[in-house]
């Protein structure tokens, strides 16, 4: 299998905090690598420091052979490479939702208005949205905005797709309608990171469970291996507590 995302003896601080100890991981072209653990255990800063939304101290992490830029176009051009899902939809409040898809298109990736158009209908289409292109992300529910928001990062034709929590701030009831789309991208072959709380996601859709506690990666396992037979005390005891209500 090839290697798209090598992330290799990485550690960050933030201050005294140590948040990423050593980590060391692979993911694979059209690999689903589904990060879970307790809170405050490094998950969200391992995702942001894949496309450099957050510095590294020291080792190294390469997307399709190429080293993190350190700023400017190079950077932005990678960024363009790694599509980015928030908690928070981060949509352009003053901009249709044609046109939050279509202004990446056009700005990094050059296209023009009709080809970025026609790339963004097809894609909202896919994620069950089209009917809103027009509408202001305000006019939309969260779980709405959230797959706008997928469909934006979609457009760019990212070579690998990360979620940081896609689901958490949204009410439960939209949490299936997001978690679909992205079943959807799994099964299509799209390299996807994911951090996330749905146990049921990990499941169904991960290739690989990266288990995380203390800031380092506890256990490494295909979803079977992990949810059946956890090895470590720490993962044994995170799943007694997540899958009992």
């Amino acid at each position: 299998m090839e290697e798209l995302v090598v992330v290799d003896h990485v550690n960050k601080h933030f201050g005294e905090l140590h948040v990423l100890k050593d980590i060391t991981t692979t993911v694979h072209r059209g690999e689903v690598v589904v990060v879970i653990g307790p809170s405050g255990s490094g998950k969200s800063t391992l995702c942001r420091a894949i496309n450099r939304l957050e510095t590294i101290d020291d080792g190294t992490i390469t997307i399709d052979g190429v080293a993190l830029p350190e700023e400017g176009a190079a950077l932005a051009r990678l960024r363009a490479d790694v599509g980015m899902v928030f908690q928070s939809f981060n949509l352009f409040s003053h901009m249709t939702v044609l046109q939050n898809v279509t202004l990446g298109q056009l700005k990094v990736r050059k296209r023009s208005k009709a080809e970025a158009e026609k790339r963004a209908m097809e894609i909202l289409d896919r994620v069950g949205v089209a009917n809103q292109a027009s509408k202001m992300p305000a006019q939309l529910s969260g779980g709405q905005q959230q797959r706008v928001a997928i469909a934006r990062a979609l457009a760019m034709d990212p070579k690998v797709m990360l979620f940081d929590e896609p689901t958490s701030a949204l009410d439960p009831e939209m949490v299936n309608e997001v978690l679909d789309v992205m079943v959807g991208l799994a099964a299509d072959g799209m390299t996807m990171v994911v951090v996330t709380h749905e146990m049921g996601f990990a499941r169904k859709a991960a290739g690989r469970v990266l288990f995380m506690a203390e800031g380092q990666i506890v256990e490494e396992a295909t979803p079977e291996k992990f949810f059946t037979d956890p090895q470590s005390t720490r993962a044994k005891d995170f799943l007694s507590k997540v899958l009992t209500h």
